[in-house]
C-alpha cells in the first residue's frame, strides 16, 4: 500500500516540477526564434517577435509561481491517503493530477488574455 502511494506522489509531482523548469526555461532562455517544435506556440503568439516574447515571459513567470504553489499542494493533498486502500490512493491521484493538468491549460488563456490585451 505505501509504494502505491510514493508513486502516486511522485508521479503528482512531475507536472508542478516540469512547469518549474520549464518556467524557469521561458523566463531566462526562451526559443529566440518563432518556430513550431518548441515554445508557447499559439497563432496569437507566434503573430511576430514582440508577442512570442512576451508570451514565453508571461507564460514562463506564471508557470514558475504556479509550479511552486502546486509542489506542496501535492504532497499535502496525497497525506489523507497513507494507509489507505489502493482504489482510494489511485482515485486521488487522479483528482490531484486532474487539477493540476486543469491549472496548467488555464495559464494558457490567462496568457493569451494578456496578449490580447497588450498587443490586439
Amino acid at each position: 500500500m505505501m509504494g502505491m502511494w510514493v508513486f502516486l506522489t511522485v508521479c503528482n509531482l512531475i507536472l508542478p516540477v516540469l512547469m518549474i523548469i520549464l518556467g524557469r526555461v521561458f523566463i531566462k532562455n526562451p526559443p529566440k526564434k518563432i518556430n513550431n517544435v518548441y515554445g508557447y506556440r499559439t497563432s496569437r503568439s507566434k503573430k511576430n517577435q514582440d508577442t512570442w516574447d512576451f508570451a514565453h515571459l508571461y507564460c514562463g513567470k506564471l508557470w514558475w509561481k504556479i509550479g511552486w504553489s502546486m509542489l506542496p499542494l501535492s504532497v499535502i493533498s496525497m497525506l489523507p491517503a497513507i494507509g489507505k486502500n489502493d482504489d482510494f490512493i489511485g482515485t486521488l491521484g487522479a483528482v490531484i493530477i486532474t487539477v493540476e493538468c486543469s491549472l496548467m491549460l488555464i495559464t494558457i488563456l490567462f496568457t493569451e488574455r494578456a496578449l490580447a490585451k497588450k498587443f490586439d
